[in-house]
């Protein structure tokens, strides 16, 4: 065959073949550009989704779990979790998203320390291999390799302000997460961010009107709450040389232990402590340990977060977060349960706490001031209150006098019930008997000022007329010189009881409380043994009289 007749033929199968190979190219490229432009679609749909998303939700909790949801329909990654950074510079778990592997949820670390905040500056998202989760802190890796995770997808949050936190994500598939998906995740993590530090924002106003909302159903309370008296009344030396030691601890933000009996009015000097302080414009918060039930002191005082336990249908904030930058007022703090007694002494030493049923670390900056009409020391030896907690306790005591140590005082103290009761009453009383005036100064008042003010209110509630009438409580009539007869003498009830209180306290050497307190020899509660020592005013001088 000649070849110059076949070339005409060859160059135009070449010619085809060249078409067909440009036809199967071209179709090519366009099968790769459509199926571009789906996955553009789709990626610009699932980034829709998750704006639509973020913008009806105002929890992180919830934010993380419903977006690791609609990944998963991309990815199929097994593990998701949120952390944010604290103003403490910790890391705290803010949601997580785990199904089907609930066993390690407990173990999951809720706070991460400083180390890992410098890793957080980096400004995408990045992969972590096998070998690089092996090397993670030890609680992050046994929690990783326990799930079977193989491969990590850490996903920095970040706005123009600051660094929010990470989203982690991870799978036990070694493929799930590629090089060319980071820069999806990177507009995810642009998206997340805003919508981490709206949750963030919102949380913090929520808390802070709870906080508010307390604090006003507090001191609304407070405003109708009957007080010992409205102003300290009181020109004694013993009274004002308590006064001039609370002018000059009053500025400090020592804690104080106010000691003296009952009704001295250790709760008006705590509130003329909080007055006199930096602390005056703030609020200044009580709680009587003795009227709370054990079980309920640490909610009281710490707060609880909703579902601690039974009953508790709502989160509640406790009087220490009430007291934020004011004052805390801690009476009759000798009642406080032992068990309880050593997170009081945590708090006050390292100034935060955690609520009942939280893991939330809560800063506080609280000014303590302590009251007990009990001797501490006494209870230390018993075992019933901390050494360590009554020193923490002790930095500045300042003892109350009782009322007969400052019998001067008395006078000033009738003339001032009787004009608040008669301004409450609505009712005239120009005149005080001096006579009443003498007799009652003369009086013990075991109850102290409280049995003063519970005795004029009455005195003022039965008065007619102008001249205060008072019904004493037990009236002085001249006894008759009893005759001497043969026969025993009889004893009254009061006499027994009187007696055998004597003869315990005898026995256990003035000892009240305890196992071998008198109390106990009697089978007696303590309370209840100090309030027949009061009714038959048995002192300790008594004890070894005769």
């Amino acid at each position: 065959m000649n070849p110059d007749s076949s070339c005409p033929a060859a160059c135009m199968m070449i010619d085809s073949i060249d078409e067909g190979r440009t036809s199967v190219a071209s179709h090519e490229e366009a099968h790769d550009r459509e199926a571009q432009a789906l996955r553009e679609r789709d990626l610009l749909a699932l980034l829709l989704e998750i704006n639509n998303l973020i913008i009806s939700r105002r929890f992180a909790g919830e934010l993380v779990i419903e977006i690791s949801s609609i990944l998963k329909r991309w990815f199929r990654h097994d593990f998701a979790g949120l952390w944010v950074l604290t103003e403490q510079n910790k890391l705290r778990c803010m949601g997580l998203d785990l199904a089907g592997v609930e066993i390690v949820i407990e173990d999951i670390p809720k706070e991460l320390d400083t180390e890992w905040i410098g890793r957080l500056n980096m400004v995408r998202p990045h992969l972590k291999s096998l070998e690089e989760i092996k090397a993670l802190r030890p609680e992050v890796r046994r929690l990783l390799l326990k799930a079977g995770i193989t491969n990590e997808l850490v996903i920095p949050l970040r706005t123009p302000h600051r660094v929010l936190g990470f989203l982690a994500l991870g799978s036990i598939q070694e493929d799930c997460f590629r090089e060319e998906d980071l820069p999806l995740f990177t507009q995810i993590a642009g998206q997340m961010a805003l919508a981490v530090e709206n949750a963030l924002v919102f949380q913090e106003l929520s808390n802070a009107h709870e906080k508010l909302k307390s604090e006003k159903l507090y001191l609304e309370s407070e405003l109708y709450a009957e007080h010992n008296f409205a102003d300290i009344v009181g020109a004694s030396p013993a009274f004002k040389a308590v006064l001039d030691q609370v002018a000059v601890v009053a500025r400090s933000d020592a804690t104080i232990l106010l000691l003296g009996e009952t009704g001295t009015g250790k709760e008006l000097i705590a509130r003329a402590i909080h007055n006199l302080s930096e602390r005056k414009n703030r609020t200044f918060v009580r709680l009587n340990c003795a009227a709370i039930p054990s079980g309920l002191v640490e909610s009281e005082l710490f707060g609880h977060e909703k579902g601690a336990f039974t009953g508790a249908l709502a989160q509640k904030i406790g009087r220490f977060e009430l007291a934020h930058k004011g004052t805390l007022l801690l009476d009759e703090v000798g009642d406080i349960p032992l068990e309880l007694q050593i997170k009081l002494l945590r708090t006050l030493q390292e100034k935060e706490f955690e609520r009942l049923g939280g893991t939330r670390t809560i800063k506080v900056d609280v000014r303590l001031v302590a009251a007990t009409n009990r001797d501490l020391s006494e209870l230390i030896r018993s075992g019933q209150f901390r050494e360590d907690l009554y020193y923490r306790l002790n930095v500045i005591p300042i003892r109350i006098p009782p009322l007969r140590e400052r019998t001067e005082d008395i006078p000033l103290l009738i003339k001032h019930f009787v004009a608040l009761y008669s301004r409450r009453m609505r009712k005239c009383i120009r005149s005080i008997p001096s006579e009443t005036v003498a007799r009652m100064t003369r009086m013990r008042w075991s109850g102290n000022i409280r049995e003063l003010q519970n005795v004029i209110e009455r005195a003022v509630i039965l008065t007619e007329g102008e001249t205060l009438q008072v019904m004493f409580p037990e009236p002085e009539q001249p006894v008759a010189p009893t005759p001497v007869v043969s026969t025993p003498t009889a004893i009254t009830l009061e006499d027994v009881e009187r007696n055998a209180l004597l003869d315990a306290l005898r026995r256990a050497k003035g000892r009240v409380s305890g196992t071998k307190g008198a109390a106990a020899l009697l089978g007696l509660k303590r309370t209840t043994f100090h309030s027949k020592m009061r009714r038959l005013n048995i002192e300790r001088s008594d004890l070894w009289e005769g």
